[in-house]
């Protein structure tokens, strides 16, 4: 084995009845750019982090993600554990993670790495703390820029610790954690949901998973019959055809959601690239717009990128869904001509018969006074993202039939 590369063992604490991995959490990796806020290079600290899985399972995996780094990755030492409200550890659950039987590994620059299977009984909708310590210096780490979970920096070694101690600083942005994937006890299915910053949950409470996809996966919990896992791989920014924020969709859509184990059912919410198309070149927004270069695109276009990864869904064996384009009227990105292809765009998606299901978010958040603009009690004040009730709205507003 080459030195510094690991594979989890997928035997260690398996259970020889269990189900295949299904993932249950998942952040999509980005670069550390302009757009993300972060911190000074890491040394000598541990990253701790709170995540919720969506569907639950006796075992589980954590991917780590060095995709974006420029060095390898190495990792002193690793635990997790069941967490309570305030992110400690609750007691009896707190296990070293592995790595190919050892409990350090380095990741090469450019590559994730998988945990081997922990044996850990993690009910549905439970958090989980997750500590990484890092020895060397990592000046370049791979992360996600809506942090939409809790996590500290706790200077040195601090993974065993169960509470945090006095030291520990606020963590501004996910790092290196990318997923979560469990062994169920009974059939289990993901729902990945790829998309933008309204799929990412911005203008929501930070570190209460008010997302709609969190909404969603609680609604589905609770309704019982087969467990369903909700994948949350949105990026704030980001467009369907050319990088800006995060790299593309139809770009990151192997990686994000056709590796995404156990999938059945693809949500595609990407409504950026039409947005910004449009967006008046105005002095205010020119520094904003100023981050997604590119030729503007056509309704055809994103028609056309559609299909394409409908296609890649179903080659794949996994039903694919559309969501509308909810209204942005009196946000700095509106436009009439935008509006228009917005519209455009939502009539062929519910009409088109291409999909196996609609997501209508337009009909939920639409004034029905204006129907450019988002209902004033359903956005974070900026007319463009929703807030908690918005969201809720939203995950209220999906037939479950549609996945099963």
């Amino acid at each position: 084995m080459t030195a510094g590369i690991t594979q989890p063992s997928g035997s260690e604490g398996a259970n020889t009845e269990a189900f295949e991995w299904v993932r249950t959490w998942s952040a999509s990796p980005q670069a550390p750019d302009n757009s993300v806020s972060f911190i000074e290079p890491f040394e000598n600290a541990t990253l701790r982090q709170v995540v919720r899985v969506s569907g639950g399972g006796h075992t589980i995996r954590i991917r780590i993600s060095n995709e974006y780094g420029t060095t390898p990755l190495t990792i002193g030492a690793a635990r997790v554990g069941i967490a309570d409200s305030d992110g400690r550890t609750d007691n009896g659950s707190d296990q070293a993670v592995t790595f190919s039987g050892k409990l350090t590994t380095t990741a090469p620059a450019g590559a994730p790495i998988l945990s081997d299977p922990i044996d850990l009984r993690t009910p549905a909708l439970s958090r989980l703390t997750i500590s990484l310590y890092l020895p060397d210096r990592v000046d370049t780490c791979t992360c996600h820029g809506t942090f939409n979970a809790l996590g500290w920096i706790i200077p040195g070694d601090a993974t065993a610790l169960a509470s945090l101690p006095t030291d520990a600083a606020p963590l501004p942005a996910q790092a290196l954690i990318t997923a979560v994937e469990v062994q169920p006890g009974t059939p289990t299915k993901a729902i990945a949901v790829i998309g933008d910053s309204r799929v990412d949950g911005i203008g929501s409470t930070p570190g209460a998973d008010r997302r709609w996809t969190d909404l969603l996966a609680e609604r589905l919990a609770a309704r019982g019959g087969q467990t369903l896992c909700v994948v949350n791989q949105g990026i704030g920014g980001n467009r369907m055809l050319a990088d800006g924020i995060g790299t593309a969709a139809l770009a990151r859509f192997d990686r994000d959601i056709l590796a995404t184990p156990g999938l059945g059912h693809v949500v595609i919410a990407v409504g950026n690239d039409l947005v910004f198309s449009f967006a008046p070149r105005t002095e205010e927004a020119a520094g904003f717009l100023a981050m997604f270069p590119g030729a503007p695109v056509t309704v055809d276009d994103i028609i056309a990128a559609h299909l394409q990864l409908v296609a890649r869904t179903r080659a794949h064996g996994s039903k694919a869904y559309a969501a509308t384009v909810a209204p942005y009227g009196s946000s700095d990105m509106y436009s009439p001509e935008g509006n228009k292809a917005r519209e455009q765009l939502n009539t062929w998606i519910r009409t088109s018969g291409d999909f196996d299901g609609v997501l209508d978010f337009d009909a939920v958040w639409r004034d029905p006074a204006d129907p450019t603009r988002i209902r004033s009690d359903l956005h974070m004040g900026d007319c463009l993202h929703g807030n908690d009730a918005g969201y809720a709205a939203l995950a209220e507003s999906i037939d479950l039939s549609l996945f099963d």
